[in-house]
């Protein structure tokens, strides 16, 4: 059974472009989308298509808003997600309370834990939003602890971390030494 794989890294560092890679020799990817378009928004437009024409025409494509765990339970075995991006999915769920979220995340960390008895692959992208500065305003805050927080109980389920930065791919499993439960 494959475990599931994480990819992370700052903005615009290439973690979809490995993700993808990673996913390119298997036979039937379904490519999750967590972004919500945004007619508004040209430049975020512009980054959905720049996504769209790197993925091979045979990937199905599905978009979730708050139903990212919903989603993977209904994949056929055998298959291979990539889910691009956390980041988008934490982001649609902010207007959850803390509880709400804490059982949603819950929920996902026990069925990401669950995976080793599936025959799938799952490989997750998500955002390392710490690097930045500490956003001024309140959502901005919850939004990049409950991302934080979400991707390092990821990383400790996951076979392979990439760190994606710098035009490189390290597997954080191979060369780091992984944290001490934490206590939040």
């Amino acid at each position: 059974m494959a475990l599931p794989i994480l990819v992370t890294g700052p903005s615009r560092s290439g973690k979809s472009e490995w993700a993808e890679h990673l996913a390119q020799n298997h036979p039937s990817v379904i490519y999750i989308a967590t972004g919500k378009e945004n007619a508004a928004d040209p430049d975020w437009q512009n980054r959905i298509q720049q996504h769209r024409d790197r993925r091979p025409l045979q990937w199905q494509t599905v978009c979730v808003d708050q139903h990212l765990t919903d989603t993977l339970a209904t994949l056929p075995p055998g298959s291979c997600a990539l889910v691009d991006s956390l980041g988008g999915w934490v982001a649609n769920t902010l207007e959850l309370s803390p509880e709400q979220w804490r059982t949603k995340q819950m929920d996902f960390i026990t069925f990401v834990a669950d995976l080793q008895n599936v025959p799938i692959t799952i490989i997750f992208v998500a955002e390392e939003t710490g690097w930045g500065v500490i956003p001024a305003y309140p959502l901005g805050r919850i939004f990049r602890d409950r991302l934080g927080a979400l991707t390092r109980q990821l990383g400790g389920l996951c076979s392979q971390v990439y760190l994606v930065t710098g035009g490189y791919a390290v597997d954080l499993r191979q060369w780091g030494e992984p944290l001490p439960p934490s206590r939040d």
